[in-house]
């Protein structure tokens, strides 16, 4: 095991330069720069001197050729360096550090909802396959499942901030507070950001929630079809326990690897709910460096998410080895 997590290491290392300088290179090369999104560059009335110019591009790195940039970016990196951010003034670090928090609550709670409905609904429909009820919850996760979760956001905003505004079910229409947060107690601060979850939850979950079920049912009926599954029958074992604990546990592996992908994007966030709810993660973020031409926010995210990639690709690996001990690593 431990000749393959050094081997890993070193194909993970290298994936990752290579990552980051294809991503350098594309950023530096597209139109436009820090220069054209800064508020100085937008009034003609107050444009800067050709030497001020020149000093605000050496101040951005701009008068270097992207290559050699990109060395010095790495060797910043290499000492825990990430940068500060062109538009926002600040270290990229501290950005990330604000954003992780409100983007590790949703996502955190929405993976948390999607496998406790997922798995009990996916089983459900195995025990019940072609009975009324399981076409039923068939029917409803693919319609969830193909409708888009930034429309279902509008509708839902349509709905329990506007439609229902003034009752008891009136749910925020955007943000993660209230305004005067800061003076609220304990009690009313958990409830005050438990009802502006509500609506962006909602939207992240239901469509993985479809998707998860229809996963864990695929493999189960695939599961169900083996020789031991009969044998256990002809045993005598009761289908609870031959569910439960003869072919759930074989659905493991690709539920591991679902599992192993679903790392990165536990930080990542969702651009366009996040744009929709007006919710200040990751997402937002990234999309905001875009936007801006903001390469050292843009290179740390995106470093970010590739380790977290390729560190959720080793985990499920690792998890192969303890789910299925025929498993093993050299």
């Amino acid at each position: 095991m431990t000749s393959y997590l050094i081997r890993r290491f070193f194909i993970g290392l290298l994936t990752l330069l290579l990552i980051t300088f294809v991503i350098y290179g594309l950023i530096r090369t597209m139109p436009g720069s820090p220069l054209d999104t800064d508020p100085a560059m937008l009034d003609p009335s107050k444009m800067p001197r050709e030497e001020d110019l020149e000093r605000m591009r050496k101040v951005y790195g701009l008068d270097k050729p992207w290559p050699v940039a990109y060395i010095q970016w790495l060797r910043n990196v290499r000492y825990g360096n990430l940068g500060h951010s062109y538009s926002q003034r600040k270290a990229v670090s501290e950005l990330v550090k604000q954003r992780i928090g409100p983007t590790l609550t949703l996502s955190v709670t929405s993976l948390f909802l999607t496998y406790l409905l997922a798995i009990p609904m996916g089983l459900y429909s195995t025990v019940r396959s072609g009975k009324p009820e399981e076409r039923g919850i068939s029917f409803l996760l693919y319609m969830l499942y193909s409708f888009p979760s930034f429309v279902a956001a509008l509708f839902l905003q349509l709905l329990f901030a506007v439609k229902l505004q003034g009752t008891a079910l009136e749910l925020p229409l955007f943000g993660h507070q209230s305004p005067g947060f800061d003076e609220m107690s304990s009690v009313q601060q958990t409830l005050d950001r438990f009802w502006h979850m509500v609506l962006p939850v909602t939207c992240f979950t239901y469509a993985s929630l479809a998707y998860y079920c229809r996963f864990v049912k695929a493999n189960m009926e695939e599961v169900i079809r083996q020789d031991y599954i009969r044998t256990a029958r002809a045993k005598g074992l009761g289908p609870i326990r031959i569910i439960l604990h003869h072919a759930f546990r074989n659905t493991l592996i690709p539920f591991v690897t679902l599992l192993g992908l679903t790392l990165p994007g536990l930080l990542s966030g969702a651009i366009i709910l996040e744009q929709i709810f007006n919710w200040p993660g990751m997402g937002q973020l990234y999309f905001g460096s875009i936007s801006t031409r903001d390469y050292p926010v843009i290179m740390a995210l995106t470093l970010m998410f590739s380790v977290l990639t390729l560190l959720g690709q080793l985990l499920a690996d690792i998890l192969y080895a303890f789910v299925d001990p025929r498993i093993t690593y050299h």
